[in-house]
């Protein structure tokens, strides 16, 4: 019943020169000052104008290559991405000179919210209606919150950070889980906020570390707009103000590769404030191309043929939500953004 898979991911730019027309996309019809845009182009430039986006996808995808030709699928892999090349459309256009004519999708998110999963299949649907009669279907794979596969690798790279604390002072280290700030009023259809608390604590208790917080980062809506809170920023500043804390572990559940909102608003911004407030900061490592994670992505691509073919199947879930759906309801993580007034 499928023939491909693809990656879908939100694109990165690749030189000085896309830094700016990259971002337009990222912003276009949203109500983002101009001079938002113009701070968060500075930040790409600290890395010479490159996102590691696009290339931690690729590394990602020849990983998943290798691991479906080892268990015996025959699918090829393509990567499309929402705001910067390869775009959506032109790897759906790819896929069809190809032959390709239902595949797999694989979002590069865990979680589910506008963003992370609508936004995608509305991006597919429409880059179907560029490429035209027999532009392939593409059925996304269940979001992976709390898969095994996500869980138990976020563990060890938990542990991992914890190990770089002296072992007399991590009982009482601060443990912080980091995503993605949304809108208030996008965080209130979907499952975003449940799911990250659900990921946070299962991989709290894996570490024997259960006290800990969820808090969030790289928002970039107007001051008007409210967004889903704390930011990780006023909780070191809480911490410091305590004087409680002298050691914090943040995990950025909320993504899977260090891309720029880890590489900069983690590593740059908040582990120099930390700095400033006396705080040592470890931040954990993102999940990558571990082998468990590319096993995962076997494993739900799998799973799914499976189920397409009549047979049924485990559809393992840590924790206390089950697995997640397949086929997404019709308002599924609807967003209708509220204008300001």
């Amino acid at each position: 019943m499928y023939d491909a898979l693809l990656l879908v991911s939100f694109g990165g730019p690749e030189g000085p020169e896309d830094v700016l027309p990259f971002l337009e996309n990222v912003l276009r019809g949203k109500n983002v000052p101009r001079e938002r845009m113009l701070e968060v182009a500075e930040h790409y430039q600290h890395f010479g104008g490159v996102s590691p986006i696009n290339r931690q996808n690729r590394e990602l995808i020849a990983a998943v290559e290798a691991e479906l030709r080892a268990a015996g699928v025959q699918l090829p892999v393509y990567f499309g991405n929402r705001n910067w090349h390869p775009l959506i459309p032109e790897s759906l256009a790819q896929m069809q000179r190809d032959g390709v004519r239902r595949a797999l999708g694989f979002f590069t998110s865990a979680f589910s919210s506008y963003s992370g999963c609508r936004q995608y299949r509305e991006n597919i649907a429409a880059a179907q209606q560029v490429v035209g009669d027999g532009a392939p279907a593409v059925d996304r794979l269940r979001v992976f919150f709390n898969h095994p596969g996500f869980i138990e690798p976020m563990i060890e790279r938990t542990q991992a950070a914890f190990a770089q604390i002296p072992a007399e002072r991590r009982e009482h280290t601060v443990l912080l889980f980091s995503a993605h700030s949304i809108p208030l009023s996008m965080a209130d259809n979907c499952q975003y906020e449940t799911q990250l608390r659900e990921a946070a604590r299962l991989i709290a208790e894996g570490v024997g570390h259960p006290a800990h917080r969820l808090v969030y980062q790289s928002r970039s809506g107007p001051p008007s707009q409210p967004w889903l809170e704390p930011d990780v920023g006023d909780v070191l500043k809480e911490l410091a103000a305590a004087g409680s804390a002298q050691d914090v572990v943040l995990v950025p559940v909320g993504f899977i590769s260090d891309h720029m909102e880890v590489l900069f608003d983690l590593d740059h911004e908040a582990h120099d404030l930390a700095g400033e407030l006396g705080l040592n900061f470890v931040r954990a490592g993102t999940i990558g191309t571990h082998p468990r994670f590319v096993r995962m992505i076997r494993e739900l691509v799998q799973e799914r043929m499976q189920t397409a073919a009549g047979d049924t199947v485990e559809r393992p879930a840590l924790g206390i939500l089950g697995p997640s759906h397949d086929v997404c309801p019709v308002d599924c993580c609807k967003y209708e953004p509220r204008r300001p007034g």
